[in-house]
């Protein structure tokens, strides 16, 4: 008998979204593991049970964890879930480490290996595994899709012998890989698009999807790219300018969706209520930074709001799992080839190489101790109070290490990462 990798049902109610496709589990088995399937773990993403069977796993129970050497999941383990796994154990998820000092010593304490999949560096051997990237890409489409949905008007210029009804105004503000496919969907949909970023990097690739970048183009502007390609905080100064330019454009928007991410920290404020009241009754507003404590004032982490003045905030959670059947799929794929790199081809077995580059990025616990820089120092006192709201995954986090190449992606994006 091989080793085994279980693949349980999500508990949060929340979270369609699972950690295995059939092309998946199918690929494990060639690698040599038992796959162990928990019963009902895909139907939120349009997989049965049958499906998982007919390609070899085993349908099986939460209590079938506790023989787990593997354990892929979407959401970071509750502590009755860490209770059911073996010590030794590999487990691999979205992990949401940040501001949840508690957990990541509870996972350390339960003798798991515990690697954080947003973790996954951005080179070219890894793009594959990028599960931000992956989410990120759905997420910035479902948000164009829930903001027409709200708008209740037509998204695209018509003619028509009884009058012409005019294109929508929409601004994506963070043109991180959810922003590109923003621009790129709201584009397809037939809106007049407009972009911002604190990146020069990005203006280009905005230009190339059709929209009209706007910033304030200064010299911080110029050097606001950290070394990874993320977006880094800017100065007070810069902030005000940035915000003058921003006020005046929103007001004219029917349509604003905001992407804006700094890892480990809250999200930043973009869009004030002053901003809101300006805008005019039926525009929309979605905040794809919701559950970092949004971008946009008067945002509600799970909740559609409606403002005095007319205006929508939309705060959905979780906008990757609104396409679970879609996102499952890719989500499942970044696992795999992440786990494939820990596999020895001659016996078959898992063998985590911790000289890696990539277990070193995104390995959190091991052997009892918190292991990640980032957090091993915070573990020796960790904090007791959870975060407001569990964040699932970043959505605009980085400019992407190949812009040609995603700037084609979202012009025409495809059914598989």
């Amino acid at each position: 008998m091989g080793q085994i990798v279980f693949i349980p049902r999500e508990l949060d109610p929340n979270e369609p979204r699972v950690a295995a496709s059939p092309e998946t589990v199918k690929r494990l088995a060639g690698l040599g593991f038992d796959v162990i399937v928990e019963k009902g773990a895909g139907l939120g993403s349009r997989i049965p049970d049958q499906d998982f069977a007919a390609v070899g796993a085993a349908i099986g129970t939460a209590a079938d964890a506790k023989k787990a050497d593997v354990v892929l999941k979407v959401r970071r383990p509750t502590d009755a879930e860490l209770k059911g796994y073996k010590s030794g154990a590999a487990v691999i998820a979205i992990m949401d480490p940040y501001g949840n000092d508690a957990a990541v010593a509870a996972m350390a304490r339960a003798g798991i290996t515990a690697f954080s999949m947003e973790f996954m560096p951005r080179i070219t051997r890894a793009q594959v595994m990028d599960v931000l990237s992956s989410q990120a890409n759905l997420a910035g489409y479902q948000a164009v899709i829930d903001a027409a949905a709200e708008y209740d008007r037509a998204l695209p210029m018509m003619m028509t012998a009884a009058g012409t009804v005019p294109a929508a105004k929409t601004f994506i503000m963070g043109v991180g890989v959810a922003g590109l496919q923003a621009i790129a969907t709201a584009r397809r949909l037939g809106a007049v698009v407009t972009a911002t970023d604190v990146r020069p990097a990005v203006k280009e690739q905005v230009q190339s999807l059709g929209a009209k970048f706007l910033a304030v183009e200064d010299e911080e502007f110029k050097a606001a790219e950290t070394a990874g390609g993320y977006a880094k905080e800017m100065s007070k100064e810069y902030q005000a300018k940035q915000a003058a330019l921003t006020a005046e454009h929103i007001a004219k928007q029917d349509i604003v969706i905001t992407t804006a991410l700094i890892p480990g920290r809250p999200a930043p404020k973009l869009v004030s209520a002053a901003m809101v009241a300006s805008m005019k009754p039926g525009s929309v507003i979605v905040d794809l930074a919701v559950e970092r404590g949004g971008n946009v004032e008067g945002a509600v982490p799970g909740k559609v709001v409606t403002t005095e003045n007319g205006v929508k905030i939309v705060g959905h959670l979780n906008v990757p799992g609104r396409v679970a059947a879609s996102a499952s799929l890719l989500y499942a794929k970044n696992l795999y080839a992440f786990l494939e790199t820990m596999v020895d081809k001659t016996t078959k077995t898992l063998a985590i190489k911790r000289d890696d580059e990539l277990v070193k990025a995104t390995m959190l616990t091991d052997g009892g101790k918190v292991v990640h820089p980032n957090f091993a120092k915070a573990a020796e006192e960790p904090r007791t109070e959870p975060a407001a709201v569990p964040a699932t995954t970043m959505v605009a986090e980085a400019a992407d290490p190949k812009p040609a190449a995603r700037k084609k992606a979202a012009a025409k994006p495809k059914g598989t990462a």
